[in-house]
This record gives C-alpha cells, sequence and structure tokens, in this order.
C-alpha cells in the first residue's frame, strides 16, 4: 500500500479533525498531522485523535520552539505517545517572526541555534527522565519528568525550506517536513536532507522527507485552482520564507503583486493576482486522477511521505476536507 499522510493545518474545529482523522484511518492512511498556528492546541486534539483510533501514526507539524519551552514539549509528546501506545511523532520547527513576535509577544533570535538545543533537550527529558542543561540559548538547572514515558526515543521530524536547515534535518532529525512545495523544490530539499546525513556519517535513506501538500480536488480544473487562491495569497502576503519559495518558482512579479494587495488589505484582488501556473506547481491541484498522479509525480522527486493537506476555514470545510481523504486514499 502506498505510504500517504494528512495534514490538518486549522481552519476545522478540534472535533471536525478527529472526525477526519478516524475515516484516514479507516482508508489507510499511515500518518495524521495537526498544525497548531490558531487552530487549537494540536496536543490535545492528537491525543483526542489517539482515543477514538489504533493505527495511524499522529504528529505535530510542526510545534514552534519559541513558544513553548523543550520541558513542556517534552511533557506533551510523552503524554500523546502514552494515550496513542507510541504511534506520536514529534515535528518541531522554528515557526516565523511574525508569528512569534506579533502573535506571542517574543523575540525571535538565534532560530536555529534555538532549534538545535531544543531537540537535544526534549531527546535527553525522554531518554534519561532527570536533566541537566546549559547551552547557549537555554540554561536548564534541573528538570526531573515525574512519569516513565512509553518510549525513551520519540521520533523527531525538523520543519525546514532552504538548504542550511534542509541539511541540518539530514543531521540531527528522523524526518524532514516541508510544505508548499513545487516538485523541483521537492528534488532539491531531498538532495539537502541527503547531504546533511551523510556529512553527518548518517545513512539518507534514515531520514523521511514528508512534505505537506496543498490540495483542492474538483472536476473541474478552474474550481479546483479557486480553492487554492486564498491559503496561497495568504502564505505570500503574511511569510516571507514561503513567499520566498514561490518567487524561485518562478513567478516574481507576480507574487509581489500578491504581497502588496494581501498587506494593504485588498483581499479579493490578492485572491485574482495569484498566477494559475503557481497553482499547479505548488501541491496538488485538479481532478482526481490528475491530483493523485502529482502524488506519484512527488514520490518519484524523493518525498518519501506526501502529506495531503486540506487548507479550507469556515462552514463546508470539513465536508471539503473529507473529499480531498477519501480521493486521495492510498491504493
Amino acid at each position: 500500500m502506498e505510504r500517504i499522510g494528512v495534514g490538518f493545518s486549522g481552519g476545522m474545529s478540534p472535533q471536525d479533525i478527529v472526525e477526519c482523522v478516524k475515516v484516514a484511518e479507516e482508508l489507510g492512511y499511515e500518518s495524521a498531522w495537526v498544525a497548531e498556528g490558531h487552530g487549537g492546541d494540536q496536543f490535545s486534539v492528537l491525543t483526542a485523535c489517539a482515543m477514538v483510533t489504533e493505527r495511524i501514526k499522529l504528529g505535530t507539524s510542526i510545534t514552534s520552539v519559541f513558544v513553548r519551552t523543550p520541558p513542556t514539549i517534552a511533557m506533551a509528546a510523552a503524554s500523546v505517545d502514552y494515550f496513542s501506545n507510541g504511534r506520536f511523532i514529534l515535528g518541531v520547527g522554528s515557526s516565523h517572526k511574525v508569528q512569534v513576535e506579533p502573535e506571542h509577544g517574543l523575540e525571535f533570535t538565534r532560530p536555529v541555534q534555538r532549534l538545535r538545543e531544543c531537540v537535544d533537550i526534549v531527546r535527553a527529558i525522554l531518554k534519561d527522565s532527570d536533566v541537566r542543561y546549559h547551552g547557549e540559548i537555554y540554561d536548564i538547572e534541573r528538570f526531573d519528568l515525574w512519569f516513565q514515558p512509553l518510549r525513551k526515543g520519540i521520533p523527531i521530524y525538523v520543519a525546514a525550506v532552504f538548504p542550511k536547515m534542509l541539511e541540518i534535518c539530514g543531521e540531527i532529525s528522523e524526518g524532514a517536513i516541508l510544505t508548499w512545495c513545487t516538485l523541483a523544490h521537492a528534488e532539491e530539499a531531498a538532495q539537502a536532507v541527503g547531504l546533511g546525513a551523510r556529512n553527518a556519517g548518517r545513512n539518507p535513506d534514515d531520514v523521511e522527507v514528508a512534505s505537506l501538500l496543498p490540495c483542492a480536488v474538483s472536476d473541474d480544473r478552474e474550481t479546483a485552482r479557486d480553492l487554492m487562491r486564498m491559503p496561497i495569497a495568504s502564505y505570500a502576503g503574511r511569510f516571507p520564507r514561503y513567499r520566498k519559495l514561490m518567487i524561485d518558482a518562478g513567478f516574481p512579479e507576480e507574487i509581489e503583486d500578491v504581497r502588496v494587495a494581501w498587506q494593504a488589505g485588498r483581499t479579493e484582488e490578492a485572491l485574482d493576482l495569484v498566477p494559475s501556473g503557481l497553482i499547479d506547481q505548488i501541491g496538488l491541484v485538479g481532478t482526481v486522477d490528475e491530483v493523485r498522479g502529482k502524488l506519484t509525480d512527488y514520490r518519484n522527486a524523493g518525498i518519501t511521505l506526501p502529506i495531503v493537506s486540506p487548507r479550507f476555514m469556515g462552514e463546508g470545510a470539513k465536508e471539503q476536507a473529507l473529499e480531498i481523504i477519501r480521493a486521495c486514499a492510498p491504493a
């Protein structure tokens, strides 16, 4: 059976996500992933998923190393792992300056070093339960975990976009998590992860290359494209990191126009300005057959775990997500 996951980035209620994950397990999906952002507490949602499923793996995509301390991340990970009977995967990342500072009131500094140290501390707490750590970012006199984790080693995946961080994924993690990934970027990313693994004396095959793949399915291609305009415009308007990815895909002027319109509050104009060529390149958009064919293309490009990602909000979001989950179910 083909390996495939499903990811949720907010926009549905916690109960709707749980119901979607139950269906995904019934259809043979390998894993389900929950982001946080503004969508509710991911560890709570994943615990609820754990209680009503038996086989599907459950992961965070991602937990920000800025908005939680390493001990709180370790405790949350150990708790979901306990309730899921060892099915949890911890996905971590630096998040974004434009989220961390204005939304959480925290200073976004030295994200790479913070991530490295957070991964070290979480692993140490799970393994040893009693940890002292003195790094460049964190100075922990002592933290002792008062219950025995189900597993002393929980897989840790790291979010990355550009080569430096992708190489770090290959060096320190069990997997890389990408998003808004064209086929060309997927191929380059897989190569960077492999390079980082080899430089660290690891086998690149031991490092998963996963990607959240935003998805819209319709019998009419233009309808499917229109469903993707809001999430693309939002990311292009808000996040410099993903805006650069879209520019690098070959649309510098178009994406700059989207950014200007979005940041000026001209939302409808920004949606209209999203180029159809970019929509076709970035993620899974089209008929069921087209989307399934594109999944194969991503696998061939080096994505070892494609994660189908419905990006819907508001009324009807659950129904749209379920349509995608059924359309992309493993053969």
